[in-house]
């Protein structure tokens, strides 16, 4: 039974290492433009163009902040 739950834990912790990763804004980020981009899309309003620009800018402030600290 131990295996089957450290089993489990690695991978919650290797999908919220990938997923989330070094910056966890970013995430949040993807998270909020994917909500928004749904709700646009139930909407009847296009909203593919939203994801590009957040993917972008989110990618400017991470590396921005990245470099800062260096």
């Amino acid at each position: 039974m131990a295996g089957i739950w450290s089993w489990i834990v690695a991978f919650g912790r290797f999908w919220y290492s990938f997923i989330v990763g070094d910056d966890w804004t970013v995430a949040l980020a993807v998270l909020i433009g994917l909500a928004v981009t749904g709700i646009l899309n139930a909407n009847h309003i296009v909203g593919w163009w939203l994801m590009p620009i957040i993917v972008v800018v989110m990618t400017g402030v991470s590396v921005q902040r990245t470099s800062a600290r260096r």
